[in-house]
């Protein structure tokens, strides 16, 4: 296998798990959201609450199931491309993925089909349940996706026989710190993701003097109490984070031992992270600074609804700061991966060698194929998002109740 099959694969990847990435921080933090406001709204009976569940919750579906159909994609990417990972890391990598495909396919989609469409048809009670076991489900899915992906990093709990790795020790796999601070961190990064979200649609509406004033400046008081709220542990669990960071992304004495250790056990190679993981780890730093200033801001602003409502230019800072969240969780995972490189599984197993056994033009076929379908999907996303964000509380057809058949007309005369 040539080295420029072996790029293609890995810039595949990064492109199906970036992608997907952004769809899972958006679904996790406007999920908690979604739920937290039905459950105002079924606790005080209160109808702003009400409609502010049916609008976001709307997008949220829409976010979730175009996600869905990412994640199936990098699914079968893995066996397409990354074969030899699979034949010695199976043992270990695929137990957490087994156990996020029952949580997610199963009791996620399964309960969240049931929130849908049980709207005016289940118990008020039941229909909150509903929305908090999804909600749950989804923290259950993303920490499992992360135990799996914290063993590449920092690999525990196992044994190597005949040439493949065994699980050995349960405990140490799912308490593994690079997957449980991970996780955190993804968490909030998620509620931060949904709080600029939700500001950035309200600021939109709120620009445009909407008649609905009351739905998004209540949506604004949400967005902005999440980002707030959310801005400094996303730093904190993501600062924590750097006592297990491997030693070749951060230079030093601890990275030429680790390199010399490496060269005299597996022989010479380029073991210090590639530079791309430097740039990810610059503009992550950048990102998170950006939004600390407008959390800052929105602290100032949040007591004063007034100036919610009538701060034109708030408004528009609220709309351009949409993007800052994601460009920050796409350069953090950069970092993260990239900065593991040349392995992909940290001192067991190179990335060369988890390549599969396939020609050159069957890597470059399917590059190309998902580039152009993850294309479309995010652009679909982003369009459907666009689209019914825009038409306001107003247009959302989540758990509207469907019209009234006509009575039937009866012939005859009496």
């Amino acid at each position: 296998m040539g080295a420029d099959a072996l790029l293609l694969a890995r810039v595949q990847f990064a492109l199906t798990a970036g992608t997907h990435f952004m769809f899972v921080a958006l679904t996790l933090g406007l999920a908690t959201l979604v739920a937290l406001m039905q459950t105002r709204a079924t606790v005080s009976g209160s109808a702003v609450h009400a409609r502010m569940v049916r609008f976001w919750g709307q997008l949220y579906v829409i976010n979730y199931a175009v996600g869905i159909v990412t994640g199936l994609v990098m699914e079968f990417q893995f066996g397409l491309n990354w074969a030899g990972m699979s034949r010695m890391t199976g043992g270990v990598f695929g137990v957490p993925l087994a156990m996020e495909t029952i949580v997610a396919f199963f009791v996620e989609s399964t309960f969240l089909g049931l929130w849908i469409f049980g709207w005016d048809r289940l118990n008020r009670w039941v229909h909150l349940g509903l929305i908090w076991v999804v909600t749950l489900t989804a923290y259950l899915s993303a920490y499992f996706i992360l135990v799996a992906n914290g063993w590449l990093q920092r690999p525990v709990g196992f044994e190597m026989v005949d040439g493949a790795a065994r699980l050995t020790d349960a405990g140490a796999l799912l308490t593994n710190p690079t997957a449980v601070l991970a996780f955190f961190h993804v968490l909030f990064g998620g509620f931060l993701t949904a709080g600029f979200f939700m500001a950035g649609v309200s600021g939109y509406h709120l620009l445009r003097r909407t008649a609905e004033v009351e739905f998004f400046r209540r949506s604004m008081r949400v967005g902005l109490l999440t980002v707030v709220l959310s801005v400094m542990p996303v730093v904190i669990f993501g600062g924590v984070q750097f006592a297990y960071v491997q030693p070749t992304k951060l230079g030093g004495e601890s990275a030429a031992a680790e390199v010399a250790r490496f060269t005299a056990r597996f022989g010479p190679d380029e073991y210090m992270a590639p530079g791309l993981a430097g740039v990810g780890e610059a503009l992550m730093m950048t990102m998170w600074s950006l939004m600390m200033l407008v959390a800052a801001v929105a602290l100032v602003k949040l007591p004063f609804g007034g100036w919610l409502v009538r701060g034109r230019v708030f408004h528009v800072l609220m709309i351009v700061s949409v993007p800052l969240p994601y460009v920050a969780m796409v350069s953090g995972w950069v970092f993260r991966e990239v900065g593991r490189q040349p392995w992909v599984v940290y001192g067991l197993l190179k990335t060369r060698d988890a390549l599969s056994d396939v020609g050159s033009g069957t890597v470059v076929a399917s590059f190309a194929a998902f580039t152009v379908l993850f294309g479309v999907l995010f652009a679909v996303n982003a369009w459907l998002l666009v689209r019914f964000a825009r038409r306001g509380p107003e247009g959302a057809g989540l758990g509207a109740s469907p019209p009234a058949e006509p009575a039937p007309v009866l012939s005859g005369t009496l």
